[in-house]
């Protein structure tokens, strides 16, 4: 099968056009094709756009079509997505539970909204996190986060407050849905994000945070 090339070097290339990858001018072998603008951030949403233009172009649809139909994409539910704001603070609901996603979406919300102050809190709940897998990165993760809300339910099955602890930045661990909503409302204030991050429903804390703080 023909090859298309994305990236560095490659036929499909982009200029960023803001720092948080929402807006970016599409190259295919030099030429510009068109700018996606979307409510999607990072640097990974950039990469996947291209590589769905290309594989777009390979079943015929020309560039200027991809770029169109991503401009006008919703962003998929559970990336990112603003759930409330009330009295100045918005809350975010993010499927990141492994370091790396953690990482890549707490730096895209953080070029977005400067240095206002972002709280996360983080629902380590995936098998690989219950085996302790991806531990040893977490701490890192969140460096860019003013403070951490941990949840560790009863059956977590390691240490988290020892995570905790090496964090760079203030972080808690709370074990239940009462006591996170407690610290959210006694540190946040109006120009405050607080992005909730879990693969899971997170027993409906989205709701309940932004009822707590009305």
């Amino acid at each position: 099968p023909p090859v298309q090339t994305t990236g560095a070097g490659g036929q499909w290339q982009v200029k960023l056009l803001s720092e948080d990858g929402s807006k970016f001018e599409v190259m295919f072998e030099g030429e510009a094709q068109g700018v996606v603008e979307w409510d999607l951030t990072g640097q990974h949403n950039v990469a996947n756009a291209l590589a769905t233009l290309a594989a777009a172009r390979h079943v015929g649809v020309v560039p200027a079509m991809g770029i169109a139909a991503l401009s006008a994409f919703k962003s998929v539910k559970r990336r990112m997505e603003k759930v409330a704001e009330v009295h100045g603070i918005t809350i975010y609901d993010d499927f990141a539970h492994h370091p790396t996603a953690i990482a890549t979406t707490l730096d895209g919300l953080r070029k977005r909204i400067g240095d206002a102050p972002l709280i996360a809190i983080i629902e380590p709940r995936s098998n690989s996190m219950k085996l302790g897998a991806h531990r040893d990165g977490l701490p890192e993760s969140v460096n860019q986060a003013d403070q951490v809300v941990w949840y560790a339910p009863a059956n977590l099955g390691w240490d988290l407050g020892a995570t905790a602890a090496l964090c760079s930045v203030p972080s808690i661990v709370s074990d239940s849905l009462e006591g996170i909503i407690e610290r959210v409302k006694s540190q946040a204030k109006p120009g405050t994000h607080v992005v909730i991050m879990s693969n899971g429903g997170f027993g409906g804390l989205h709701g309940k945070l932004a009822e707590a703080l009305r």
